[in-house]
């Protein structure tokens, strides 16, 4: 039995940090700002409490304001010039090749923006579907509703899946779950809930992790 492989994909399958969260974080600001009435450090404040608390700003807001979770995400992921933002390894695309077993990307960012990333990286293909926030009811990671969508919707044994995600504890949730869990991180420490733990996607091709397939 192949394995499943559920990315994630921001800091995960590129790096989202120089250009793509900055973007985001100002234009979720400048929405709150804007929804709400807020002032800058008033709008920047709730965008981060929110994200601690529940894992999305998006969560916050439609759980306190009712925020209508579709006009959010088409305001705050409008990308002008995305192909110059992503930041990404060519070398990826061999290593999607070469990995045995189905693939989907997990991630909390809406259908279209996971969907434009993966055209500008040129590894659409390699994935069977794309699951998004909406796909997940707009119950975000690191809650257990949106895992429990896609396990149903894909017909997935967790026992079968292997979770390779930059948030550890994203990680906790899909460990409690029963699947197998790889962290990109560059942390010395390695939560229990933490199969393996690499610096980059990349050392998924190493010999070192077959282990992770023979579940």
């Amino acid at each position: 039995m192949q394995p499943v492989w559920l990315f994630d994909l921001d800091n995960t399958l590129h790096n989202a940090s120089p250009h793509i969260f900055p973007h985001i974080n100002r234009s979720m600001t400048a929405y709150l700002m804007r929804e709400l009435d807020l002032d800058e450090p008033a709008a920047n404040r709730m965008r981060m409490d929110y994200w601690r608390r529940y894992g999305a700003t998006l969560l916050g807001l439609m759980r306190h304001h009712g925020t209508d979770p579709r006009h959010f995400l088409d305001d705050t992921h409008q990308f002008p010039d995305l192909a110059r933002m992503v930041v990404f390894d060519s070398a990826l695309h061999h290593l999607l090749r070469r990995l045995p077993g189905r693939k989907i990307v997990f991630s909390n960012g809406p259908r279209r923006y996971a969907e434009a990333v993966l055209d500008v990286m040129g590894i659409r293909n390699h994935f069977a579907d794309v699951y998004s926030v909406e796909q997940m009811r707009f119950h975000p990671k690191p809650g257990t509703r949106g895992f429990r969508h896609l396990l149903r919707d894909h017909r997935l044994n967790p026992a079968r899946c292997i979770m390779v995600e930059d948030s550890a504890v994203n990680l906790r949730t899909a460990k409690r779950l029963g699947m197998t869990t790889v962290w990109i991180s560059r942390s010395l420490r390695k939560p229990p809930f933490v199969d393996h733990r690499l610096p980059s996607v990349l050392g998924l091709a190493r010999r070192a992790m077959r282990g992770v397939t023979s579940r």
